[in-house]
């Protein structure tokens, strides 16, 4: 069973139950749901994900101290510590009164402040381009099982997308890594017998793709370990996977495997501008992958963040 579906489980079967029970008057302000870190908060979690930081658990969400108090916070944290120790199987992990780092009680302020940095997902432009993407995965990620109040919800509807011109400035900072460690310095390092840059090279090609090819899905590339796991689902990119994966692999020191690596990146890069053409955000018209990266900056509407450094949003 997937940890996502485990933890609804769950929640409908006691969580829900004992917020009833015993909090009637605070059932219409707390959310109820699970999101953030953790394989199972994605749907990538198998069998293997269950020998750590896997269990029945949920997270409840509260609003802030005016709708719902310290004490009755507390309150919440020892009923949720009493929940069951086991559930289909699985059992809950030991923790504290007031529950693990992933599962129990949390103010929803909390909880986003933690991810993004501010209580109610406001950011500057300056927060956009520099917070990690897989920061807005986990802040959006999983399933909220229950928000009367839509708080949680219209907070997660604003981090789920970032803004056009934001995407545009972390598209060319990143197109132009995929030029200059792909087009231009992974055979030079081979030239120069640096085999270990040339590979390094190749890993940073590997990067700056999948979070080009994540951010033309208009979707938050989620921690590194996942990428290509995330990869596989998104409706243009899921068909460079064996080619980006090839590229991670064999001895640079070998010619027809460097060869072979050569080719591998410039047929990604032709299919990345074709791409770009095709949603007319280039207007560059050769297989320089740099020449359209600033073809994509020039695109940005707002000035101060087009004139920024092209690598501000990487």
């Amino acid at each position: 069973m997937k940890g996502l579906e485990l933890s609804e489980k769950y929640y409908l079967e006691f969580g829900a139950k004992i917020i009833k029970d015993e909090f009637p008057e605070y059932e219409s302000v707390i959310a109820a749901g699970l999101t953030g870190s953790g394989s199972d908060c994605y749907g990538y979690d198998d069998e293997i994900s269950t020998d750590h930081d896997f269990e029945p658990g949920f997270i409840l969400f509260l609003p802030d101290e005016s709708v719902i108090d310290s004490k009755t916070e507390f309150r919440l944290e020892r009923a949720y510590a009493k929940l069951p120790k086991e559930f289909m199987g699985f059992k809950r992990s030991l923790v504290s009164a007031v529950g693990g780092s992933r599962y129990g009680v949390k103010r929803i302020a909390d909880f986003f402040t933690e991810k993004v940095g501010d209580p109610d997902g406001e950011l500057s432009i300056d927060a956009w381009l520099k917070i990690p993407s897989f920061y807005f995965a986990e802040a959006t990620n999983g399933k909220i099982f229950r928000d009367d109040l839509g708080k949680i919800t219209a907070i997660r509807n604003k981090l789920l997308y970032m803004p056009e011109d934001i995407t545009l400035k972390k598209l060319a900072g990143n197109l132009i890594l995929m030029a200059q460690a792909g087009q231009y310095n992974y055979y030079r390092c081979i030239k120069h017998g640096e085999y270990q840059a040339s590979q390094l090279s190749a890993v940073e090609f590997v990067n700056a793709t999948l979070k080009t090819v994540y951010l033309l899905n208009g979707k938050h590339m989620p921690f590194y370990k996942w990428a290509f796991r995330g990869l596989k689902e998104l409706s243009f990119g899921a068909e460079l996977n064996d080619d980006l994966s090839n590229l991670l692999f064999g001895d640079n020191r070998d010619e027809t495997t460097a060869d072979g690596k050569l080719f591998t990146i410039e047929s990604i890069a032709e299919r990345v501008i074709d791409e770009l053409k095709k949603r007319g955000l280039t207007s560059a018209v050769c297989g320089d992958i740099e020449k359209h990266a600033y073809s994509v900056n020039d695109r940005i509407s707002d000035p101060y963040i087009r004139n920024l450094n092209i690598f501000s949003g990487v």
